[in-house]
């Protein structure tokens, strides 16, 4: 009994462990109907466990000794996405040290046998946010050209667009995500149980992937032509959402049907459980109880060292943001705009004038991020949903301003009063940045090196008429004669 205490003790470890992190797990599922799938991902797990326990009476625990660097390979990593507060790094880092405890502890010939209900956790983590721009872009392409094929006139701008019956936008809820995850998670359990072979496995699963992007685009399709063809009074409500699950519904069953056609018992009727060979005696209570001690080091050690270098930072006065001595004259504001990041510590915004060439600004400088107040998040964007205004076309660039090159996205929005062209990136520890994933491991080198995790978004924007070009043109000489006394500003910030 105290061998069977000291392993489940040892296989709770990482929940007990980094509690905070399991529970911002729960907390996405809880306002997440994308990823409220997650509650049913460890009952699974535990049934599947369960419906291989004739084999696993067989088999007695064996510590695996190298798994334990693993598990601490696991917990580096947690450590890392700590310091750089990349949350979904931090909670594949916990999910994925459940199986590799059970690895280290249990030995690999129990592991072999519980691999897939032990990989299928990973599932609970919510992830696939970093998809929706892309899956909008993909449902956006192939609705028009299907409104196209079918005879009717169409002009977009960026994911909106115009039909003769009415105006359509494809956004968030449109991307098919939620059909995306739920399909891959349900194709996955599917062929697991359905099919033997690693072929019908794996080609099950790229189907529950391929399936379900191209069913949201036949549902937006549908959706869309339904409004059309009625008036614009079906499809245009809840109904909209209604419509779409009950077509989605039909294509998976579709799907699993036809996926029984070729399925593969995974064991004929009536046999008997296999017998393993005989393996060596079982390990003793002590080294068990050492294999439990070694996961608490290796997955407990760091968040202790991520709490010591917590504790000793330096409580950091807010920041005072000067304005920069720019060389244009300030003038009157051409653009009611606010971004649509989290909130920061300190922000400036103001609009610069140089002959007939006008320019806004505006630098948002974060410091003693959390939840809620980061500068990368998935969830900062230039506009929100509920904004008055609109985005037609994203991109990245690289310009040259005077003797530099720089790297920036560029995005297209308008307001009742035009079009507006917007430049932006990140500065951190005085480099600049356009990309999420460098300027988070930014973030983690300046935390890890001088306990700071202050940075600052750059945005600077012109209006155009037609031709995008002009503004660019704008934004060139605005950033030649400006962008020195805006880093200059920002760095004096930062060392203050």
């Amino acid at each position: 009994m105290t061998r069977y205490l000291i392993i489940a003790v040892a296989l709770l470890l990482p929940l007990l462990i980094h509690y905070a992190t399991a529970s911002s797990i729960v907390s996405i599922w809880n306002r997440s109907e994308t990823f409220a799938h997650g509650y049913i991902i460890v009952p699974i797990s535990l049934w599947l466990a369960w419906e291989r326990r004739a084999t696993l009476v067989q088999m007695t625990a064996s510590p695996f000794w190298p798994g334990f660097v693993l598990l601490a390979l696991c917990g580096f990593g947690w450590l890392l996405a700590d310091l750089g507060d990349v949350q979904i790094v931090k909670q594949y880092a916990f999910a994925a040290m459940l199986p590799l405890t059970a690895l280290a502890v249990l030995g690999r010939r129990i592991s072999r046998v519980l691999a897939f209900s032990l990989l299928f956790l990973l599932f609970a983590v919510p992830f696939g946010e970093v998809f929706i721009d892309p899956l909008i872009n993909i449902t956006a392409n192939f609705t028009i050209d299907l409104l196209r094929a079918t005879g009717i006139p169409v002009l977009r701008e960026g994911n909106n667009f115009s039909i003769p019956s009415g105006n359509w936008s494809v956004v968030e809820a449109c991307s098919g995500l939620r059909y995306l995850i739920a399909s891959v998670t349900l194709g996955t359990l599917y062929a697991h149980l359905t099919y033997r072979s690693r072929w019908r496995q794996a080609l099950f699963i790229l189907l529950a992937i391929i399936v379900p992007i191209v069913a949201n685009t036949g549902r937006a399709y549908m959706i869309v032509m339904m409004g059309h063809l009625s008036g614009m009074t079906m499809a245009v409500g809840v109904d909209h959402l209604i419509y779409g699950w009950v077509f989605f519904g039909i294509v998976m069953f579709v799907l699993f049907w036809i996926g029984t056609f070729w399925r593969e018992d995974r064991q004929p009727a009536k046999s008997a459980p296999r017998v393993l060979p005989p393996q060596g005696p079982p390990a003793s209570t002590a080294k068990l109880a050492a294999a439990a001690l070694a996961v608490a080091v290796c997955i407990g050690a760091f968040p202790l060292y991520a709490a010591w270098l917590e504790h000793n930072a330096v409580n950091p006065a807010a920041p005072q943001l000067s304005a920069p001595q720019a060389a244009w004259q300030v003038t009157a504001p051409f653009a009611e705009w606010t971004p649509g990041f989290a909130k920061p510590a300190a922000q400036f915004q103001a609009f610069y004038a140089n002959g007939g060439q006008a320019a806004g600004l505006s630098l948002l400088y974060y410091r003693g991020q959390r939840l809620g107040t980061r500068l990368i998040s998935s969830t900062n964007h230039l506009v929100t949903a509920k904004s008055s205004w609109r985005s037609h076309a994203t991109a990245v660039r690289t310009e040259t301003v005077g003797a530099r090159v720089l790297g920036l996205r560029e995005e297209v929005l308008s307001d009742r009063r035009g079009k507006v062209l917007f430049w932006h990136w990140y500065r951190i520890d005085g480099k600049d940045t356009r990309s999420d994933y460098i300027g988070k491991a930014y973030q983690v080198a300046q935390k890890a090196l001088h306990g700071s995790d202050d940075g600052a978004a750059i945005i600077v924007y012109a209006r155009f008429d037609e031709d995008p070009e002009h503004a660019r043109a704008t934004l060139r000489a605005f950033l030649a004669a400006n962008l020195a006394p805006v880093e200059a500003a920002l760095d004096q910030t930062r060392r203050r």
